[in-house]
């Protein structure tokens, strides 16, 4: 019902998503989504109008964060300075929706980049190119360290090299984002985390986030080994976890964990999606405690499984036993602290 694309895009089927409608539950409680993507892509685009489709669902999302994808990298100048672009698209989305016009959510109030950390301290100008070009709202770089040995696995943009983390060079480059007051956000597969783990302790002071719960594998040489997966998640979590500088945000991985959400006749509703997920995201609450994590919606990519506003849902479902403050602090306080958006 969804075709996968090369890297981390996909073309969403709203006919599809839209088999599965909801109203939203705990409609008044704020969120901040700190995790989202805007593009265009095969034709096929994801701007601010698109997002607003999804994100006027019923629920209350005050803020969002967007994410480095790839999207609008100049065509000419430095290869270096290319994804500036980026970041400059994303300033201009995030400034036509501050105007108002288009409603009260404040789209990309905190913006991510890429930079070519494996430049060292010489990635200090790009970082500088970025900052200039949105001074109120450039926050950090994802620089996607997914990496496993099967080549039939989703390989990101970023092409990394195994252990990348351990590279000096790459902690140079690290070591220039940090010293400019700037965030890390670490995209990359379950048994790689032990590897951030390591980086969380080099750089014991540094703001760093962990994408997508971890980045729990369920295909190729992983799928039917839930359980042994699991185990070793788990135990790279809570280890992680220990690391009082990170933060973890809560969803991703609907095409990495080969549930084949996108197989179905109609998309998941937020009951059975919840039942399926909380095992998981409770473990990463139980882990980090609810002072440091965000629910995400990775939006449109998570749309390989349902709609925005089921997927909201099914993170309160998840968080139904949970206080009012912990509510608040999981689904917006934490996020518009960590990406530094201020209230409205």
């Amino acid at each position: 019902m969804l075709e996968q694309r090369s890297g981390d895009g996909m073309v969403k089927n709203d006919t599809w998503l839209a088999l599965t409608r909801e109203d939203a539950l705990e409609p008044g409680l704020p969120i901040c989504d700190p995790h989202h993507h805007l593009w265009m892509r095969d034709g096929h685009r994801y701007f601010l109008d698109e997002f607003l489709s999804d994100a006027n669902s019923g629920h209350n999302i005050v803020s969002t964060v967007f994410m480095e994808c790839g999207a609008m990298y100049r065509a000419d100048g430095p290869d270096e300075m290319k994804p500036v672009g980026e970041t400059v698209f994303a300033n201009g989305i995030a400034a036509m929706s501050a105007s108002g016009n288009f409603g009260p959510i404040r789209v990309a109030a905190g913006i991510v980049g890429f930079a070519g950390l494996r430049q060292g301290a010489a990635v200090t100008a790009v970082l500088e190119a970025h900052r200039e070009c949105a001074p109120d709202r450039f926050r950090g770089v994802r620089f996607s360290t997914a990496f496993d040995p099967d080549i039939k696995l989703h390989r990101p943009r970023a092409n990394p090299k195994d252990r990348i983390f351990a590279d000096a060079t790459f902690r140079e480059g690290l070591k220039a984002l940090f010293g400019m007051g700037l965030s890390f956000d670490a995209w990359l597969y379950h048994h790689q985390i032990p590897e951030l783990t390591d980086l969380a302790r080099a750089f014991p002071e540094a703001p760093i986030v962990l994408d997508h719960c971890g980045g729990r594998l369920g295909l190729g040489p992983y799928a039917d080994k839930e359980r042994e997966v699991f185990a070793e998640w788990s135990n790279n979590i809570e280890e992680l976890a220990r690391c009082e500088n990170v933060r973890l945000k809560l969803g991703g991985g609907m095409l990495i964990g080969g549930e084949g959400w996108d197989k179905r006749a109609k998309p998941v509703s937020s009951q059975e999606l919840a039942d399926i997920r909380r095992p998981y995201l409770l473990h990463c609450i139980d882990a980090f405690g609810p002072g440091r994590v965000m629910f995400e919606s990775n939006f449109p990519v998570d749309g390989a499984a349902c709609g925005y506003g089921v997927l909201w849902n099914a993170y309160k479902r998840v968080a139904a036993d949970f206080s009012p403050d912990e509510k608040a602090a999981m689904f917006h306080d934490n996020a518009a602290r960590f990406y530094r958006i201020a209230p409205l």
